[in-house]
C-alpha cells in the first residue's frame, strides 16, 4: 500500500524554485531515504509532505490526504522528529511524552497508559523522573523518537535524527526505526551520513531541487559502479549548481 505519493509536486519562492517537480512514492512498512545536499531542497520537500508548506504546483498525499487541501489531517496522521529533538529539557522524562501524546490528540483517559508503555518499550521506567536536559544525546534521540510515535502514526518523518549522535548510538536508534518498520510504521528519513543511506529499504537522492536518482542502495551502487552510498552520493552531488539555500 502506498502511503506517500508526490506527483510534480513543486516550491517556487519567487524566481527560486527550492523543490523541482518531485514525484516518487512510498510503500507502508518501507524505510525511505531522502538524501541531498545542504540546498538541495530536502528540508522543503519534507516540510511539504508534513502538512506545514503548501506547494506552487503538483499533489502529493501522505496517508491518503491531500498535502494542500487538508494539512491538518496529514499532521494528524504522522509523527515528527527533527534534529534538534524538540524534547523540553526543564521538563521530566514522563512529563514530556505526556505533553506529546496531548499534542498528537491522544485522548486524555489514555495517556498514563501510553506513558507508561513507551518507558516500558525504552526500558527506562526507572528513570521517568529524570530531567530530559540531564540525559546523554543518545537517551534524548531514542525518547524524541519514540515520543513521535506515541499516537501509533502510519507514518514517522524523521529530518536528520542523528546528527552529532556517536556511532553506537546511532545503531542503537537504527534498530528502532528497524522495530518500527517491521510494525508496518514507515520511516521517511533525512541524513547526512551516508552509511546510514545504506539501511534504507530505498533512497532517492535530491540535487538542485530534483530528484536524480531513487532506487535500493544495492541497485544505485551497480548503477553508479560505487562501493559505497558516499561514492554514490557524491557522483552526484557534484552535478549542483546553486549553492545552499
Amino acid at each position: 500500500m502506498k502511503v506517500i505519493t508526490a506527483h510534480e509536486l513543486t516550491k517556487r519562492f519567487g524566481n527560486f524554485t527550492a523543490v523541482d517537480a518531485i514525484s516518487f512514492q512510498v510503500e507502508q512498512g518501507e524505510i525511505f531515504g531522502f538524501l541531498g545536499a545542504n540546498g538541495a531542497g530536502k528540508t522543503t520537500a519534507m516540510r511539504i509532505l508534513c502538512g506545514l508548506s503548501r506547494p506552487t504546483s503538483g499533489v502529493g498525499t501522505v496517508a491518503g490526504f491531500d498535502v494542500s487541501r487538508q494539512p491538518e489531517k496529514v499532521k494528524a496522521s504522522i509523527g515528527y522528529m527533527s534534529q534538534k529533538f524538540a524534547l523540553y529539557d526543564d521538563l521530566k522524562v514522563w512529563e514530556n511524552i505526556r505533553l506529546y501524546a496531548g499534542i498528537y490528540g491522544v485522548p486524555a483517559r489514555d495517556i498514563p497508559g501510553c506513558t507508561d508503555e513507551v518507558l516500558r518499550r525504552l526500558d527506562f521506567t526507572d528513570g521517568r523522573n529524570a530531567m530530559v536536559g540531564s540525559l546523554p544525546l543518545g537517551w534524548k534521540q531514542k525518547l524524541a523518537f519514540s515520543v513521535a510515535m506515541v499516537h501509533n502514526p502510519r507514518i514517522v518523518f524523521l529530518d536528520e535524527p542523528t546528527g552529532g549522535v556517536d556511532p553506537a548510538a546511532r545503531r542503537q536508534f537504527w534498530e528502532l526505526i528497524y522495530q518500527a518498520a517491521e510494525s508496518g510504521i514507515t520511516i521517511f528519513v533525512t541524513t547526512h551520513y551516508m552509511d546510514e543511506a545504506e539501511y534504507c529499504d530505498r533512497v532517492s537522492i535530491l540535487v538542485d531541487g530534483r530528484i536524480q536518482a531513487l532506487d535500493t542502495p544495492r541497485a544505485l551502487k551497480q548503477q553508479y559502479d560505487a562501493p559505497t552510498m558516499n561514492e554514490v552520493f557524491f557522483a552526484l552531488a557534484r552535478r549542483a549548481q546553486r549553492g545552499e539555500s
